[in-house]
């Protein structure tokens, strides 16, 4: 079968010169624009923690993780903002960070998210770690919304998709 289109650019499996003998396979498209954390609307601090650190001594890559579910879960959970509905919840579903700068112990980080897409069942975030006014790392995740009963996707509602608006990321109009 034919591939599916989709923003992402083949490339080649162990270098140039197999590019003949060996599969393409997708990789994504990297954006070359380093993001600015005022275009995204939901921004909280954290602490880099010594946990965090691998041998390295610098901040381990599944550190990174848990810091965008900060993020994310902070927003979610916090039941005044109303994107949870009665009997329904969030799963993730998909996770791509792009590290961009070594993050080092002690220090605190600015957490920023942004809504960039919306689906039949899921939304798509956009998240942001920064140290020190610099982006350090970024991700693109992806949440679907199911039914707790039967954990079946579940679509998301004209009201639904209303309470999401403050936190469309600058640009995004939510379309």
């Amino acid at each position: 079968p034919a591939p599916t289109p989709c923003r992402h650019r083949p490339v080649a499996v162990y270098g140039e010169e197999n590019l003949g003998r060996l599969p393409l396979v997708n990789a994504p498209l990297r954006s070359d624009a380093t993001p600015r954390l005022e275009d995204f609307p939901y921004r909280l601090s954290d602490n880099v923690r010594f946990a965090d650190l691998d041998p390295n001594q610098h901040v381990n890559n599944a550190s990174y993780a848990t810091y965008f579910e900060t993020g994310r879960v902070t927003l979610m959970k916090d039941r005044s903002y109303g994107l949870v509905p009665e009997g329904l919840a969030w799963v993730m579903v998909r996770l791509d960070m792009h590290f961009r700068a070594e993050l080092h112990w002690p220090g605190t980080i600015e957490l920023g998210l942004g809504v960039v897409k919306f689906g039949r069942t899921s939304v798509s975030f956009e998240q942001v770690v920064f140290s020190d006014g610099k982006c350090v790392a970024s991700a693109l995740a992806t949440t679907v919304l199911i039914d707790e009963a039967t954990r079946k996707p579940a679509p998301i509602t004209p009201e639904l998709k209303a309470t999401f608006q403050p936190w469309l990321k600058r640009g995004y109009d939510g379309q």
